[in-house]
């Protein structure tokens, strides 16, 4: 099953009609992960046909504004829609702090219970694990305290060679799982017969690793490395690189050469400042150093 990334909003500090702040869901073996939360997500989920029903995990990489006030509005919506399934919220220390004097203040408490995973390390850390996926933190240097997230898929099952299965008549339907797992088979009369020669490996685990905001970090790479799909802010160009350092921010440049030397596979970049009236810039400032960028843009969706 492949996982699919859509952007819903790839913009830096204020929003405007045609530009929403930082939101972006992830799908991934059938779980829908929702990652920052800027002013107006819920209209952008809306506006894509995302069911809110299906949002269990939200990620919030830090506690400014742009990536995360569009928040309390979802909670608060979550109740108005009568909402009973937990919903878990993963983000820095206060962000429990941050929603529930709002609910408390509007009288706006749900139904449904909030489960608060507050972070505070400054390592790479498991956060989020079931049978299908996981989910790391990873720790970025901004004006706050800010994590990027890496979400990837478990090793699945081995699949069954049927054309050499069927030569072996002792081999049953309920047989197979067994051998999914990994497990060789053993005849009657005692051979083994290997597990590779039944099965072939299973396809490659994909993942995904979401950078927020950050100023250029190598010591990230080891944590993205051979990642399928890289999102990394790109805030500036080249042109504003002193300020780029001063607010903790990155350029299109920067964010391709992190790709480069994670070796990624794909990247995409976002979180443009409103001073760049043409974003095309970005793309063509990335290029020359990792060829295989996109440009994030409301409603796009990547393969992964």
């Amino acid at each position: 099953m492949s996982a699919k990334l859509t952007i819903l909003g790839c913009h830096s500090a204020t929003p405007r009609t045609s530009a929403h702040p930082t939101a972006q869901l992830l799908e991934i073996q059938n779980r829908y992960f929702l990652i920052d939360c800027g002013e107006g997500t819920q209209v952008q989920l809306r506006k894509y046909k995302i069911k809110f029903s299906k949002i269990k995990h939200i990620f919030i990489s830090h506690l400014h504004g742009d990536h995360v006030f569009g928040l309390i509005g979802l909670i608060s919506t979550f109740r108005l829609l009568n909402r009973e399934t937990e919903l878990h919220v993963y983000g820095p220390k206060g962000i429990k702090e941050f929603i529930v004097n709002q609910l408390k203040l509007s009288q706006s408490f749900g139904k449904y219970p909030i489960e608060f995973h507050e972070l505070s390390s400054t390592e790479s850390e498991l956060i989020y694990e079931d049978s299908k996926v996981t989910v790391h933190t990873i720790p970025l240097k901004h004006r706050v305290y800010t994590n990027g997230f890496l979400f990837k898929e478990k090793i699945g099952e081995r699949n069954l060679n049927i054309s050499i299965i069927n030569k072996y008549p002792e081999i049953e339907v309920c047989d197979y799982q067994n051998l999914k797992n990994g497990k060789d088979f053993t005849l009657k009369n005692g051979a083994v017969i290997s597990n590779t020669e039944l099965t072939t490996a299973p396809k490659k685990p994909k993942s995904y690793a979401f950078c927020s905001d950050t100023v250029y970090n190598e010591a990230i790479v080891s944590i993205i490395k051979n990642v399928d799909l890289l999102y990394h802010e790109a805030t500036f160009l080249e042109d504003k690189i002193d300020l780029a350092k001063t607010t903790k921010h990155s350029t299109a440049k920067q964010a391709a050469q992190i790709a480069k030397l994670g070796r990624v596979n794909k990247l995409v970049i976002g979180h443009y400042s409103s001073r760049y009236s043409d974003i095309e810039r970005f793309k063509e400032e990335a290029f020359p150093v990792f060829p295989n960028t996109e440009l994030a843009l409301e409603g796009k969706t990547f393969e992964i």
